[in-house]
């Protein structure tokens, strides 16, 4: 007789992780199934030639005082270890510099310090972007006041609705409109700044980007935002503790095969090693991986569609791995590179750099792992053939040398070892389809307020991650995660 779980978990991305340890915590009998011998999907730390990398992302929020990871990892006792960086990135154009502090006004102060800098108006629009974020960021800082809502809930949002008016001032538009309101539009070092935070957070430019989404991730850099000593996986395996010591299941090296409805209630869902029952499933993967998973889906299911539409419209990364000398003592450092404002901030013209401490990641005193990314355009690759792509990501990755080469640290461009990584690369081991990164572009329309409460694909059946709300960074998966467990146990 196959075993009986209350919810199956695919995936062990920080949305399941997050699902699966919240359900613990509920007392719900789960059991979480990962393909990989370790946890973290995307925001993982892998290991080559006794090499430790992050996967992708290599700056997390969520551990200051009082947020969600850093809650867990005081009462799980996790013994994670949290640095916050100050400057938090160093960013650099062939003609231009800031070093990104870790306090906003720090932040103001460097815009408004240069000879002619326009001060009245850099003045309004950090007051209104202030407003903004400190409204979305106390929601995310508080998942009861995440959807989908309890009477407590809305009584408190009821009592807080002034310090949401700020919002739709802007809802709808785009950050270049904020810009402009403000007299901004054509200010260059604001500009830059904007075009390279909203490709990282909001994954789309200035001209797209949904205001407020992109107002609020401003203040990504502020709010327990730092560096995780010895790479994000400490986190995603002491998450993985904590969900065991709550008599959770999760197994590694066990990919999930099929998902099948059964004809009275819940799912059986066959892997590599066996099969068994549940009463729901939870997906963290990507919508275009679930009719693979679930065979038997409806044809036509508009929501589901939908978001395989607005993940087609992201991005892939190609990355650049290496093991850099460093001089001793030297502590986490994380550049980002313009080579060009005027061109867009893709394909190697823009890339993000972070090396780890010294002696992090697996490498001998004096050493330490550098992690470049930059995004791509799948729908460029979408019509090429294999030697077309491949010569593709060959000339992105030349790009991406030379940017650093121009603007990087010379040590940067010292590698004791070196390799690459390609969207094919994470579709191998992340099991992104087709290597998409990052999740839904947030770009600017009513319809991002649609889908704050994602419904179930099918009954039962529920997607998680950084393509469902609030979704595209390790935090935003976890509060995701965490919500739809409370959901699903109610």
């Amino acid at each position: 007789m196959s075993q009986s779980f209350e919810v199956a978990i695919v995936g062990s991305g920080f949305g399941g992780l997050a699902t699966a340890l919240r359900l613990a915590e509920l007392g719900r009998r789960v059991v979480l199934f990962e393909t990989l011998a370790y946890p973290g999907g995307c925001a993982s730390t892998f290991s080559h030639k006794d090499f430790s990398f992050e996967t992708g992302a290599t700056l997390f929020s969520g551990l200051g005082d009082g947020q969600l990871f850093q809650r867990w990892n005081q009462h799980y006792d996790l013994g994670l270890e949290f640095e916050t960086l100050d400057p938090v990135v160093a960013m650099r154009t062939p003609g231009w510099q800031l070093a990104i502090p870790a306090q906003r006004q720090q932040l103001i102060e460097r815009f408004l310090k240069p000879a002619g800098a326009p001060r009245q108006a850099l003045l309004g629009f950090f007051a209104y972007q202030e407003k903004v974020a400190d409204a979305l960021w106390r929601v995310l800082d508080d998942p009861d006041l995440l959807p989908p809502f309890g009477f407590k809930s809305l009584c408190r949002h009821a009592a807080r609705a002034t310090a949401y008016w700020p919002i739709l001032r802007s809802a709808g538009q785009p950050l270049s409109d904020v810009l402009k309101s403000f007299g901004l539009g054509d200010y260059a070092p604001l500009r830059t700044y904007l075009e390279a935070l909203c490709q990282i957070t909001v994954q789309c430019g200035v001209d797209e980007a949904e205001a407020p989404f992109a107002l609020g991730t401003m203040d990504y850099y502020f709010r327990g935002t730092g560096h995780v000593r010895g790479g994000i996986g400490k986190l995603a395996w002491g998450l993985v503790e904590a969900i065991r010591s709550l008599g959770g299941e999760v197994r590694f090296l066990d990919r999930v095969k099929r998902v099948t409805a059964l004809e009275t209630a819940g799912f059986q869902v066959e892997t590599r090693r066996g099969e068994l029952k549940a009463e729901q499933v939870v997906a963290n993967t990507l919508p275009q991986s679930l009719r693979r998973l679930v065979p038997d889906l409806p044809a036509e299911l508009p929501w589901l569609e939908s978001l395989e539409s607005q993940v087609a419209g992201g991005w892939g990364a190609c990355m650049l791995y290496r093991v850099i000398p460093c001089e001793p003592g030297a502590t986490p450092h994380h550049v980002e590179l313009i080579g060009d404002p005027q061109a867009p901030f893709l394909e190697g013209n823009h890339i993000f750099c972070s090396a780890s401490a010294e002696g992090d990641g697996g490498v001998e005193p004096r050493q330490r792992t550098l992690t470049v990314s930059t995004h791509v355009d799948l729908g460029v690759m979408a019509d090429m053939d294999d030697a077309a792509k491949a010569a593709y990501i060959e000339t992105v990755q030349r790009r991406m040398d030379a940017t650093l080469r121009s603007l990087a640290p010379k040590r940067f461009n010292e590698p004791l070892f070196a390799m690459t990584a390609s969207p094919r690369t994470f579709e191998r081991f992340t099991g992104r389809a087709s290597g998409y990164v990052g999740g839904v572009p947030r770009r600017f329309g009513l319809d991002n307020y649609r889908s704050l409460i994602p419904p179930p694909v099918v009954p039962g059946l529920y997607l998680v991650g950084d393509s469902i709300f609030p979704g595209q960074s390790t935090l935003a998966c976890a509060l995701g995660g965490y919500k739809l467990a409370e959901r699903l146990a109610s």
